[in-house]
């Protein structure tokens, strides 16, 4: 039974286009009530369920007006998370036979569900699923050396030649055992996970900082005999009048006495060796970089002479229109960085000691 007030501030709402939806929706279901409607009825005339008319009804009578403005809880409460303790178990501790947390992990061990855990991780700025490789050099004369290379990468020497020589070893001629599809519209290339091996070869080569031309040699081994080769090629292939800066890193090969003997006898040849574990100083990694991915990994070569072949096609091509890549870094902003990197993880081993 409603009184007269309380039907008007019903139809008031029930009319109003202000109102939300489901209250204006709540308010109808009393209206109808009142007027002796049996909640089947008032089910099918709102096309609602008839358990939601009788919760409605019922939360009228035992609140009036409020009860059916309060929308009722829905499921089970939000469980709390102590982002205190997910953070330290994902900073300070491993799962049981596993290497690193994840959310499914994690949300086991807290009792919450992993989309919650993915949620702080990321507030907190947590990818236990990434870890980044690192390698800091440890050479004695590693300033020395870097100021040496980058010296002559920003201000090579006068009637000079500036090469940057390595070796790409153990390039395998891989053929797959099952031919591939091609590309197409709506496909992507495919090939197939296994392979055969043919063989393999190694390619030296000298990267000319100045045009960013290559002096390219395949050879089957990388010993002493072959590096003495390739130096013998660069010799051919450089302007008798050239004096000749090698930067090179500190295999050793490099440094054999046999190899040490001929650049005695060949003076305008002048070696520079990077630090120990600090290759990225040398710009032929970049070349390296360019022909595995360009020429290389998805190659098929059924023999090491075709394989071969197609490193030297490589070369000359990228010959036609060479272009230098160009160092930016001075040394003492390399050094910079160097000590930063070096203090962090001193204090993080520290840390961890403690």
């Amino acid at each position: 039974m409603l009184s007269e007030e309380q039907e008007a501030e019903l139809t008031k709402l029930a009319r109003s286009k202000r109102t939300s939806v489901r209250l204006s929706q709540r308010a109808r279901i009393v209206l109808l009530a009142a007027q002796g409607v049996q909640n089947k009825d008032i089910a099918e005339q709102l096309g609602i369920g008839r358990v939601q008319v009788s919760r409605w009804r019922e939360r009228y009578v035992e609140a009036g007006l409020e009860g059916i403005e309060r929308d009722l809880p829905r499921g089970a409460p939000p469980l709390k998370v102590d982002v205190q303790k997910l953070v330290e178990l994902t900073t300070q501790s491993k799962p049981q036979a596993a290497t690193h947390w994840s959310t499914r992990k994690m949300a086991a061990e807290l009792g919450v569900s992993a989309s919650t855990v993915m949620r702080h991780w990321q507030a907190n700025g947590l990818k236990p699923h990434i870890v980044r490789g690192f390698k800091v050099s440890r050479d004695p004369k590693f300033v020395e050396k870097l100021e040496d290379i980058v010296g002559l990468y920003m201000s090579p020497p006068e009637h000079a030649l500036v090469l940057c020589c390595d070796e790409k070893s153990q390039v395998q001629a891989l053929d797959r055992t099952q031919p591939g599809l091609p590309l197409k519209k709506g496909r992507a290339q495919t090939m197939t996970h296994d392979y055969k091996r043919h063989g393999t070869t190694t390619l030296f080569a000298a990267l000319n900082v100045l045009d960013g031309q290559v002096i390219g040699q395949c050879q089957p081994r990388h010993t002493h005999a072959e590096w003495l080769k390739f130096l013998r090629q660069i010799d051919r292939q450089t302007p008798k009048g050239k004096t000749l800066h090698l930067i090179a890193d500190n295999y050793a090969t490099h440094k054999h006495p046999a190899v040490q003997e001929w650049l005695a006898k060949h003076a305008r040849f002048n070696m520079h060796f990077t630090p120990t574990s600090a290759s990225w100083m040398n710009m032929v990694e970049r070349f390296f970089r360019d022909i595995s991915e360009n020429r290389l990994r998805r190659g098929v070569f059924t023999s090491v002479p075709k394989l071969v072949s197609a490193i030297d096609e490589y070369v000359a091509h990228h010959n036609t229109n060479p272009k230098p890549f160009i160092w930016t870094k001075s040394a003492r902003d390399i050094l910079q960085k160097v000590i930063r990197a070096n203090s962090r993880l001193s204090s993080k081993q520290n840390g961890t000691l403690h």
